[in-house]
């Protein structure tokens, strides 16, 4: 299984109907196979995120943030992770809005 725990990811890419950018850090936190996240930068004022480590390293969540239009927002992901040559991890994502709309996402670790 693949330990997220104490690593701090950054977005590399994202849809457009997405609120996240390079400017949005993520600190992960993993307890057995329970994973939580806070993150914040660019458009997101404060988020935080909840979900599952699976046996094969991917990921299921559900997030929450407000951005700086003092919106709440949030929604559910689904995460594929890769590892890149230099040991790094790279997280493919599938997410969708509370509201319906859907996108994709890639963040990768920072070392």
């Amino acid at each position: 299984m693949t330990h997220y725990n104490g690593k701090t990811f950054v977005s590399v890419e994202n849809s457009a109907n997405g609120e996240v950018s390079s400017q949005t850090i993520f600190h992960y936190i993993q307890e057995g196979n329970v994973l939580s996240a806070s993150y914040s930068g660019g458009e997101i004022v404060k988020g935080t995120l909840i979900g599952l480590v699976n046996k094969d390293g991917s990921l299921q969540f559900r997030y929450n943030h407000v951005n700086k239009l003092n919106e709440i927002r949030g929604g559910e992901c689904y995460s594929t992770p890769e590892v890149l040559p230099d040991g790094r991890i790279r997280l493919h994502e599938k997410w969708k809005w509370v509201e319906g709309s859907e996108g994709e996402s890639v963040i990768e670790e920072v070392k």
